[in-house]
């Protein structure tokens, strides 16, 4: 290998290209068989299992196989859920209970078991939207069977490093990533005030956000949830608005994309596999710029939702953008009144059971 072959090696490596090619197939392989079989309109649920793939970077695979069986076992059951309350017919006030559940469960036992990244955004998307899809067919059990499947196929990808590390024997370290992450189990992390006080602030964001878009009588309140919850970093983590401002403008621009690509109304297999080089770019950028990240995970994320539940292009574009602004301004306010809050009344500084964090890791719609 030259010297120029060899400089560029090591400038791809440093865009985690690893991670993002395994949540680009786990994205697109579900999807494209449940386009030969005829049943893209269980898209979501693919993709809420699919999502198990980007977890676990950068971690050694003793540490990954913790973190990443959590987040399968999280992501199913809050596909579970969903399912659960569509079939059921939950009213508002029902489903707003069951986030609230949701939302406190995931941080406890992600900060508990060191999951990364901690936020319960992933585990609220796939509970709000499949609890939004109507289930009136009998099918649920089988729309479940679709997310365990893409959930244990994303699970594959993400321990199949450990095979590819074992069959490149001595070269694995030229041509593979280090795995530096840390990841420590926090047994007594539930009696740090810091990781209750970030349940309080998702908890109220979530509700308040998605009360307003509901109240506003938006097409997709859930966007409004998630949003909120984007903004608001883990526990123990710096407090910053920034990561708003980034959501906004990333959306925005990420519409921007979704109409060129919608717009012409492309066949199904093209937008399959934009959604697969959207999650590829959104996976190399997330870490170094959310803000462009998001210029490809809102296209993904749109396409997703018009394959599953297809409707009028300009009402679902207006609806992604509205409902960002909602919750992306509630998730600011969930910051700010939080950074007052440490201000007058101080947390007690990190200790080896609740030891503090690195800066977030990446997020998704």
């Amino acid at each position: 290998m030259n010297r120029a072959t060899a400089s560029w090696w090591r400038s791809a490596r440093e865009l985690d290209l690893e991670v993002a090619f395994r949540a680009a197939v786990a994205a697109a392989v579900p999807l494209a068989i449940l386009v030969a079989v005829g049943r893209i309109d269980w898209a979501a649920y693919a993709a809420f299992g699919g999502m198990t793939a980007i977890f676990g970077r950068s971690e050694p695979y003793r540490t990954r196989l913790r973190t990443v069986t959590t987040a399968a076992v999280v992501q199913l059951a809050a596909t579970g859920l969903g399912i659960l309350l569509s079939v059921g017919g939950a009213g508002p006030l029902v489903q707003a209970a069951v986030l609230a559940l949701v939302v406190a469960a995931v941080i406890v036992a992600y900060n508990m078991l060191g999951v990364t990244p901690s936020t319960p955004l992933f585990a609220v998307f796939g509970l709000l939207v499949c609890a939004a899809l109507p289930v009136d067919d009998g099918t649920g059990w089988q729309r479940w069977g679709v997310a365990v499947a893409a959930t244990v196929f994303a699970w594959l990808l993400a321990m199949s490093g450990w095979l590819l590390r074992r069959l490149a024997g001595r070269r694995a370290q030229r041509v593979f990533r280090p795995l530096p992450r840390t990841t420590p189990v926090r047994g007594r992390g539930h009696t740090d005030p810091r990781l209750w006080l970030n349940v309080a602030q998702n908890v109220l964001a979530a509700l308040i956000a998605g009360a307003i878009a509901l109240a506003l009588g938006t097409g997709h309140p859930y966007w409004a949830v998630v949003s909120a919850v984007a903004v608001i970093p883990p526990a123990r983590a710096a407090h910053t608005v920034s990561r708003a401002v980034h959501r906004v403008l990333g959306t925005v621009a990420g519409v921007a994309v979704a109409a060129l690509l919608l717009w012409p109304e492309p066949s199904v297999w093209l937008l399959v596999a934009a959604v697969a080089i959207c999650q590829f770019g959104a996976e190399v950028l997330v870490t170094r710029h959310y803000g462009t990240a998001l210029v490809f995970i809102t296209p993904m994320a749109l396409t997703v939702a018009h394959l599953a539940s297809p409707a009028p292009l300009i009402g679902l574009l207006g609806d992604r953008v509205l409902e960002t602004v909602i919750g992306a301004a509630v998730g600011v306010v969930a910051v700010l009144s939080a950074r007052r809050f440490v201000e007058a009344v101080p947390m007690p500084p990190p200790t080896t059971a609740t030891p503090s964090v690195a800066p977030r890791g990446p997020d998704r719609p």
